[in-house]
């Protein structure tokens, strides 16, 4: 009887974790909804703005601003995205370990390198492991445009100052719930600005501006700054609420296969239970017989 009472309480256990992963899951496919409507509301405009970006590009000398500035690389710095919180199955283990594969062909080459955690879950791990310009936690729950923009302040300045040399974005690129992939893009130096192979040639467009194309250049590009760290934010917060919602709904396919699992043996368990105690008054019926 105590191995069956035993199993009852394993079963209510795992149905309690059951209802838990089951309302998580609820949660996260809310959140998603919400972070994905962001995300894929927001590329058209970062697609649009890189086009007139380099369509602008173009018409100026490559060297004609601070952040397009190309330098022998010597000391680079690695903004690394992940989430506030766990429980989104190995969401922010891929981010991690393409970091750490990042750093370490980069100390390969024999460059400093200085790490940037943007979320809890990066930060806490590589607090004790690298060096550490600054961070952000606690702020992929809920953001907006001025996270960006106040990443953007702490990272524009020392690069335009030579503190550092290059600088580069680990995130995690969206696709669908399943499919979930670290990607990295250098930021400092920007990339592909104002090159030939930037702009399709049968979209290239000849705007008309004003004020002069140096003034905008330097007006547009700590935006496409922001604009580049403000996508990379929704698409892994896309990312997370995706991945948690996989894998609540996994924790609760297997918290049901779990539950059948002990009600089948629990159901044994009684029957024996319940056979043994025939063969008991079987037993005792005859040796009563026996004694009369």
């Amino acid at each position: 009887m105590a191995a069956l009472k035993d199993i009852k309480r394993k079963i209510a256990a795992v149905q309690k974790t059951k209802q838990i992963t089951k309302a998580m899951n609820m949660v996260a496919a809310s959140k998603f909804k919400v972070a994905q409507q962001r995300m894929e509301n927001f590329r058209p405009y970062a697609g649009k703005f890189m086009e007139v970006l380099n369509s602008l590009a173009l018409r100026v000398d490559a060297n004609s601003h601070p952040l397009l500035a190309v330098r022998p690389p010597k000391r680079i710095w690695v903004i690394c995205m992940t989430s506030d919180r766990g429980l989104c199955g190995g969401f922010n283990t891929n981010l991690i370990k393409a970091a750490e594969r990042f750093v370490k062909t980069k100390e390969a080459e024999r460059l400093e390198v200085t790490l940037i955690p943007v979320g809890r879950k990066g930060r806490d791990y590589f607090r004790k492991k690298a060096k550490i310009a600054f961070d952000r936690a606690d702020v992929m729950g809920k953001f907006d445009m001025s996270l960006a923009a106040a990443i953007s302040q702490d990272i524009i300045p020392p690069f335009i100052r030579e503190e550092y040399d290059e600088l580069y974005l680990i995130y995690n690129e969206f696709r669908n719930v399943s499919s979930q992939r670290p990607a990295v893009v250098r930021l400092f130096p920007l990339p592909a600005i104002g090159s030939e192979e930037a702009v399709d040639p049968e979209k290239r467009i000849e705007y008309i501006y004003e004020p002069s194309d140096e003034i905008l250049l330097d007006r547009l590009l700590p935006m496409y700054v922001r604009v580049l760290l403000f996508r990379a934010l929704l698409e892994t917060s896309a990312g997370e609420n995706g991945a948690r919602m996989a894998a609540m709904d996994n924790a609760t396919r297997n918290c049901d296969e779990l539950i059948g699992s002990l009600t089948l043996k629990f159901n044994k368990a009684r029957q024996a239970a319940i056979t043994a105690e025939l063969m008991d008054i079987v037993g005792g019926t005859e040796a009563l017989a026996k004694s009369s």
